[in-house]
């Protein structure tokens, strides 16, 4: 599964997920509820990059 960048500098590693929003280890960044907004910032995922 691939990370991607926030416009802020966070990046979002679905091996990780985002267990302070309830999103469990293991969910691809597709996965992720649309209205899923970055930790660090506020915005939302149509702000969010594919990282090579």
């Amino acid at each position: 599964m691939k990370k991607y960048e926030c416009i802020c500098g966070y990046i979002y590693d679905p091996a990780k997920g985002d267990p302070d929003n309830g999103i469990a280890p293991g969910t691809s960044f597709e996965d992720l509820p649309e209205d899923w907004l970055c930790p660090d910032c506020g915005v939302g995922k149509d702000q969010f990059t594919e990282m090579d």
